[in-house]
């Protein structure tokens, strides 16, 4: 036990610093401006005419007709909605293995270990215990004693000593409030990442369902040519048709050979990029499912989140959002840097020669003192970073709007997409249905003798290109409706592991 008047000395400088710091949290204030989230525009439509609230039909792939719901929720599996199991599998694959989610979720941890650090170094005194021994030689000149030979000693000392910064004017509160606002920008930044994966997985099964149609179309329509250049070269030995049609129509066999190579590379291509989404290596590719369209079922009702939510739902808003209130924090952590700092320091310890006698009676040493910095002159430098730091905020209130505006025109651009889709698709299917009408007639005609060989030659090229066209006005749909779900936010606030996710960084 530690005993003396300086013991007593101490605790009670202790005791009156504790009602002084009581009495400063009491008047002390927040300086800066307080932050208010923005309102969200002022429109209750995304385009600029009304959109229909049901789409064209088709018949085939693809060919529902979609209903807009307006103020429908999203679920957070959105992808489930296209009844695809090879579908829901890759994408649970990816959200388990994904290394740009690890990236995100270490990056996430970070930001919320920095900041349970400094609200420890702003909450809370600095405590800290020390101890040390030294071997000291000193001249009796240092005393004015030039004579005097003094012999080598020993200084043991062991303190306690603590330190505590007032926030009075709520500078470390407003670097709380921006460190809180990186920990909510990281959060939404993860949450932009599980979007983004999970709809170029989708878009990416969407394209390679899409790719393995137009191969399969292009197989068989060099099927079809190759028993036409059968047909036409026993003609020609027959000497029922020129030597110029058996060329015409080897040369345009030889055309849809040539269009097989890139659609085949571009196959491969995505399979290796479902496999990195999905985590494993491209040469893993061959243990993924195959995707093709008919396996894949159009969602019939479409959810369309009304516009004042949308600001709430995608995470690039609100990642823009967290910014725009760090930038404000930053505001205030400026305006108090321009006012009084108080410090409060204290050191309790015990000094001897030897060991045995630390703690002794007489040994204790102790110190208190307090400390007040109040600017006065900095040329300047104070109010131009003040300055700054509005100017920031100025600036990430025009990236936010951007952000909004950009999100809002996102969406727009989808629901016309949807709308031109169906269209397409029907006037596709229409196309394609006459001009494969038309290559059979003249394919009959022209072996009885009752058309000529342009004809049937025009007739194939047409019925060619609008089976390969039809093949991409299926995808499209396919790929605008994941389009859609991706450009509301995904759902993301519907899926239970958010909730924990968000506990976290509070």
């Amino acid at each position: 036990m530690i005993r003396g008047s300086g013991t007593s000395e101490f605790c009670h400088v202790v005791l009156v610093a504790a009602a002084a710091m009581s009495a400063l949290l009491l008047v002390s204030c927040v300086v800066g401006p307080s932050y208010r989230s923005p309102a969200p525009p002022a429109t209750n439509t995304y385009t600029a005419s009304p959109m229909p609230p049901t789409t064209e039909s088709a018949p085939g792939i693809a060919g529902a007709a979609q209903h807009l719901v307006s103020g429908k929720d999203i679920p957070a599996a959105w992808w489930t909605l296209f009844h695809s199991p090879s579908l829901d599998q890759v994408v649970k694959l990816a959200l388990a293995n994904n290394k740009t989610l690890t990236a995100a979720h270490a990056t996430l941890r970070q930001s919320q270990e920095t900041l349970t650090a400094l609200v420890g170094s702003v909450a809370y005194p600095k405590l800290d215990a020390s101890a040390s021994v030294t071997r000291e030689k000193i001249s009796g000149a240092q005393i004015g004693l030039p004579n005097l030979q003094i012999s080598p000693f020993s200084l043991f000392n062991a303190s306690v000593s603590v330190s505590y910064a007032f926030d009075i004017f709520g500078g470390a509160q407003r670097e709380l409030e921006a460190m809180e606002s990186e920990v909510d920008f990281q959060r939404f930044q993860l949450e932009g990442a599980y979007l983004t994966i999970t709809a170029n997985i989708v878009t990416a099964a969407i394209r390679e369902a899409s790719l393995r149609a137009q191969i399969e179309a292009v197989r068989e329509i060099e099927a079809v040519q190759e028993k036409q250049l059968d047909l036409v070269g026993l003609q020609y030995r027959l000497g029922g048709t020129a030597r110029s049609d058996v060329l015409a129509q080897r040369t345009l066999l030889a055309q849809t050979r040539t269009t097989l190579p890139p659609l085949e590379k571009e196959l491969a291509q995505t399979r290796h990029l479902l496999a990195v989404l999905t985590g494993v290596m491209p040469s893993d590719a061959a243990g993924l499912p195959e995707f093709r369209l008919a396996d894949l079922r159009l969602p019939e009702e479409l959810p369309v989140s009304l516009p004042s939510s949308l600001v709430r739902q995608r995470p690039d808003i609100s990642a823009a959002e967290a910014l725009l209130r760090a930038a404000s924090a930053q505001v205030g952590v400026a305006t108090a840097n321009q006012y009084p700092q108080i410090t409060l320091t204290g050191s309790y310890g015990s000094l001897a020669t030897t060991g045995g006698t630390l703690f002794s009676s007489g040994s204790a040493v102790w110190s208190f003192g307090a400390g007040l910095l109040q600017p006065v002159f900095h040329g300047g430098e104070l109010s131009a970073k003040r300055r700054a730091a509005v100017a920031a905020y100025d600036q990430t209130m025009a990236q936010y709007q951007v952000v909004v505006l950009q999100s809002f025109q996102n969406v727009a651009d989808v629901l016309r997409s949807l709308e031109a889709d169906a269209v397409a698709l029907k006037a596709q299917s229409e196309a394609e249905a006459s001009a494969r009408d038309t290559f059979d007639l003249s394919q009959q005609q022209y072996q009885l003798g009752g058309a000529s060989y342009l004809t049937l030659l025009n007739a194939e090229r047409e019925y060619q290109q609008t089976r390969l066209s039809l093949v991409q006005a299926q995808a499209a749909r396919f790929a605008d409706t994941a389009a859609l779900f991706q450009a509301l936010g995904g759902g993301w606030w519907n899926r239970e592991t958010n909730h924990a996710a968000e506990d976290r960084t509070r």
